[in-house]
């Protein structure tokens, strides 16, 4: 069975990470299969919202260490170049949600670690079991974040909060997670599975386009200088008014009901 289950219905793509015995640790596999599922999804107008979640009790466990032992009797310069071509490995996958246009949801049970974390951080909304946890961890095992957690992680949190995480590697409950702005929601224990279907189901139904322009705005925003995204918001916005999602929305605020937004 794939290292990665892929299942499409009423529009929302559900990904989930497929090793349970290893608390979905990331494989090889799953990263080719991730990317390569990503670039499929984002030119795929069936598929309107995106849903990351792990098999079994966990969310993801962060990369395989177990596989990483067995590399250990390489020589330090053949750690390097291979450890170097991994990481860049993970790349393509980190490009591609950022620039998915369409919402991605992290959905997190369990244990969100290490490449966990960053993959949480990847997405646009994050909903996490009251149960959950989230810890960076990579200083436990002698190494530095991957995965984009260096850039995302700072900007979310800030960097005292960003830094303490890194250099403690301690675990971060659901609750305090929220407080300090890693994740959007807090599902109560058992109803993780609703909670991220109403969420999913809502944004589905979205104006799908005005998602995915609304996506590059903020993310842009992070390295424009402000003429530069001033003039992004007029280009994004006139695009969006000339569509079709645009005059349905403007008619249904004057006619007083809800919009029926294609996602075109």
């Amino acid at each position: 069975m794939s290292d990665l289950l892929v299942d499409v219905q009423d529009h929302i793509a559900t990904l989930t990470f497929n090793r349970p015995a290893s608390r979905n640790a990331l494989s090889l596999e799953m990263r080719t299969t991730l990317r390569d599922v990503l670039h499929e999804i984002e030119h795929d107008d069936n598929v309107r919202c995106v849903v990351l979640k792990g098999a079994g009790e966990h969310f993801m466990a962060g990369g395989d260490v177990k596989l990483m032992s067995t590399l250990l009797d390489q020589t330090p310069a053949a750690l390097h170049t291979l450890f170097v071509k991994r990481i860049h490995e993970l790349h393509p996958i980190m490009y591609a949600m950022r620039r998915m246009p369409k919402p991605i949801i992290a959905s997190v049970a369990g244990a969100a670690a290490g490449a966990g974390v960053s993959m949480a951080l990847s997405a646009d909304l994050v909903i996490a079991e009251a149960d959950a946890f989230f810890t960076l961890a990579y200083c436990h095992i002698g190494t530095t974040p991957d995965g984009s957690a260096s850039f995302h992680l700072p900007r979310v949190v800030g960097i005292k909060k960003a830094l303490e995480m890194a250099l403690l590697g301690d675990r971060i409950d659901a609750a305090s997670a929220q407080a300090m702005g890693l994740i959007n929601f807090v599902a109560p224990a058992g109803q993780l599975v609703q909670e991220t279907a109403k969420l999913a189901a809502r944004l589905a139904t979205g104006p799908t386009h005005v998602y995915g322009n609304t996506k590059k705005l903020f993310y842009r925003s992070l390295e424009n200088e402000f003429e530069s995204q001033l003039q992004l918001e007029a280009e994004m916005f006139a695009d969006c008014a000339s569509r079709g999602d645009f005059r349905e929305g403007v008619t249904a605020f004057m006619e007083k009901r809800r919009a029926h937004f294609t996602g075109a």
